[in-house]
């Protein structure tokens, strides 16, 4: 059983960051979803992303950690951060900072690295194709990057979805991308667990 933090993306604490936290608990493994907007949900991403520069990255880096912070140090294996778009993006800057993180799932988003950035942590990228929000000379170099800092990264792209192609009330939902990404994200917590 992973210990998960799952960060949600700019459109907040959703319904579909609830779904895939059961979804990942019916699998055996203990799921927290911070919520880092404080119950503010927004309908379109416009919305969601202009909330987050108000309340600035630096802000939001800080609600992350002090959302994870309780459950580091308990015992057994590090935590595994995962997160969906913007959680994703500060997922990475978490777990790239713990040096006993266990994992990291990244749905739908990445963040830059620091060129003195090193890690032995296991990663899974899960990304439209195309995505307006990670482009491809992104995702190159994002790659490159991660691992010249000592990932193990795996990326699973999936052509013609939308940007967050797991929630099934937004426009960008794909059954088909979701319930791939979802099998094979299980795949690689229990290889983790394992």
């Amino acid at each position: 059983m992973a210990q998960i933090v799952l960060f949600h993306s700019a459109y907040g604490l959703r319904p579909a960051v609830h779904a895939a936290a059961d979804r990942l608990r019916a699998a055996g493994h203990e799921v927290h979803t911070p919520d880092l907007y404080d119950g503010r949900v927004f309908d379109t991403v416009e919305d969601g992303m202009a909330y987050k520069d108000e309340l600035t990255t630096d802000e939001l880096l800080r609600r992350a950690v002090h959302a994870a912070a309780p459950l580091l140090g308990q015992g057994g294996p590090g935590l595994v951060y995962a997160g969906l778009s913007l959680g994703a993006a500060l997922a990475q800057n978490l777990a790239l900072a713990d040096t006993n993180a266990a994992g990291l799932l990244l749905l739908h988003g990445t963040s830059d690295i620091r060129d003195d950035a090193a890690t032995s942590v296991a990663v899974q990228l899960h990304v439209a194709e195309p995505d307006p929000f990670e482009p491809e000379d992104w995702l190159n170099a994002w790659y490159l990057r991660m691992t010249k800092a000592g990932a193990d990264v795996e990326v699973h792209r999936y052509r013609g979805a939308g940007h967050i192609y797991t929630d099934p009330e937004l426009p960008d939902y794909d059954e088909e991308a979701a319930e791939r990404t979802w099998a094979t994200a299980l795949a690689f917590l229990a290889e983790l667990d394992g």
